[in-house]
């Protein structure tokens, strides 16, 4: 635990000043933030750009809202693979589709937007979680729920509103709604790479299935997040000593 605290204030004396400045550090180590690619708040650019927003931002909403209905371990139904599987899939289309857009002659099949950025990246945050949650449930506890959340397709659909809703909010840029999902986008890389660096030391222990309750589960979340906070600073420090800045890149 010491060593954690040590390793997050190191990362937290070197990288930017306040809040979003931390979070722009975050959003540095996994994504390009090309500024015309991403949203604004007041003019200062999100921490991550309009896609890796809605991926982290979606795959926070998918993990959240599965909590909510306790600890249920199965995989969805093939069905629902399928339909996120799609929706993963759109991701990836619309990814190749704005990096073409990049490239000399321009021969993207489309114009890609920060609206088809965030729709697809919401998207493919929402299969990843839907994914996760009951990939960590089946590795760490001892016991869990049989059964998946979106048997129920009511669930399925209050999961793809409240995505729908979060995009909404995001379009319509409002300040203050902005600021705390800017938070939150960044905050996502965080969890989602602690929570898979958990799984794996889990494994690497051969502790899978021994915890009972989530607070026994505190040194191997601890471990994951010292890997996640690890991967995360080389990250950061590369890339400044490739650019000598920590803005974007420049298109």
């Amino acid at each position: 635990m010491g060593l954690a605290v040590l390793l997050t204030a190191v990362w937290l004396f070197l990288t930017p000043s306040g809040l979003l400045g931390k979070a722009d550090a975050i959003g540095y180590a996994v994504c390009h933030r090309i500024d015309a690619r991403s949203f604004h708040i007041l003019g200062r650019q999100f921490p991550l750009c309009a896609r890796c927003s809605g991926t982290f931002i979606g795959a926070m909403l998918g993990l959240a809202y599965q909590t909510v209905f306790g600890r249920k371990g199965k995989m969805p139904p093939t069905l629902v693979l399928v339909l996120f599987g799609a929706l993963a899939l759109a991701w990836v289309l619309d990814g190749s589709n704005s990096f073409l857009m990049l490239l000399p002659g321009d021969r993207s099949v489309y114009e890609t937007t920060n609206l088809t950025r965030l729709l697809t990246g919401t998207g493919m945050g929402l299969a990843i979680s839907v994914v996760l949650r009951p990939a960590f449930i089946q590795t760490v506890y001892t016991t869990w729920e049989d059964e998946s959340v979106f048997e129920d397709w009511k669930k399925l659909l209050g999961l793809l509103l409240a995505a729908a809703l979060l995009d909404l909010l995001i379009l319509l840029e409002i300040p203050w709604i902005l600021y705390p999902l800017a938070l939150v986008g960044s905050l996502g890389v965080v969890v989602l790479l602690m929570v898979v660096y958990c799984m794996v030391w889990v494994m690497i222990t051969n502790h899978e299935n021994r915890y009972a309750r989530f607070r026994e589960i505190w040194v191997p979340l601890v471990g994951g997040y010292m890997v996640a906070m690890l991967q995360i600073g080389v990250i950061d420090l590369l890339r400044y000593l490739w650019t000598g800045t920590w803005a974007g890149f420049v298109l």
